[in-house]
């Protein structure tokens, strides 16, 4: 199969919350308000507790509490609210997911790894509403759930990476593809936008060739979260290029301060985004 055929098959069982769909559509309505995206939030209870969390939580640090709905769109803005809902729709349209082929626990450690450090990257760059970014990075990996739903043998073997083989080596090996191909290929038929598609898409340095700092950033993102979540295969940045660091103007110290702030924030973040612990309503 094709990266689209895994896509088309996911796209028709994992159904992203209406609410996602139609804050898309008011974004896109110039006639739409703040207040209309506002209701269509408050009308899901879970995703408005969800998006209240988020946006009293370590990744935002406003000095006030935030306690409505439309003051947590007034304060993130707009887009990026409806970004961060994305992240929350995928996260919970995967949720039912009962396996053992993988571990749901690590897999979702190194999604939330990988967005804290593609926002902490796309803020030192000065990258505008880095909550796309944020969001790439959280649903990196969401191929490789998309395969254990639908080729779960090959999954399997591709989930056995070691210091000798990693995991895009062995997506190539047993699947002819990447994940990042099939999960670029389920955002796109979502109708979510290319700007969290297109880093997906492109997150491996040795197969693509990065078109924008949005590129080099998930790249430079994904190499250090698979490492610092997988340090018992890889220590000390096994799987780094500096040359992803010398495009990005980046010195071996920033990284240091990135994989801090990534892992003192980590817990936090994963206990918004892991779909295990979302609250039901």
């Amino acid at each position: 199969m094709k990266a689209i055929d895994y896509a088309t098959q996911a796209s028709d069982v994992f159904v992203l919350p209406d609410a996602v769909v139609r804050i898309r559509a008011l974004i896109d309505d110039e006639a739409a308000s703040m207040m209309d995206i506002a209701e269509v939030v408050q009308y899901d209870p879970a995703l408005a507790t969800q998006i209240l969390k988020i946006a009293n939580s370590a990744l935002y640090k406003f000095p006030n509490q935030i306690d409505s709905i439309a003051k947590a769109i007034q304060v993130i803005g707009t887009n990026s609210m409806y970004d961060l809902v994305v992240g929350y729709g995928v996260a919970k349209a995967f949720g039912a997911i009962d396996t053992d082929i993988i571990d749901l626990d690590k897999f979702w450690e190194q999604s939330v790894c990988c967005a804290l450090l593609c926002k902490y990257f796309a803020e030192r760059r000065g990258t505008t509403e880095s909550e796309r970014l944020f969001v790439a990075g959280l649903l990196h990996n969401i191929g490789e759930l998309v395969t254990v739903q639908f080729d779960p043998e090959v999954a399997r073997k591709c989930a056995h990476f070691n210091e000798q083989h990693t995991p895009l080596s062995l997506q190539l090996e047993h699947l002819g593809m990447t994940y990042a191909d099939i999960g670029a290929a389920l955002i796109r038929l979502w109708g979510i936008p290319n700007a969290i598609a297109t880093p997906i898409e492109h997150q491996h340095f040795s197969i693509s060739e990065a078109q924008n700092d949005d590129d080099r950033i998930m790249q430079l993102s994904y190499v250090l979260a698979l490492d610092n979540v997988n340090s018992e295969y890889y220590s000390g940045n096994a799987n780094l290029d500096m040359r992803l660091c010398d495009v990005l103007e980046l010195e071996h110290s920033d990284l240091q301060s990135a994989l801090s702030y990534t892992n003192l924030q980590s817990l936090s973040v994963f206990a918004l985004f892991n779909p295990s612990g979302f609250a039901v309503y």
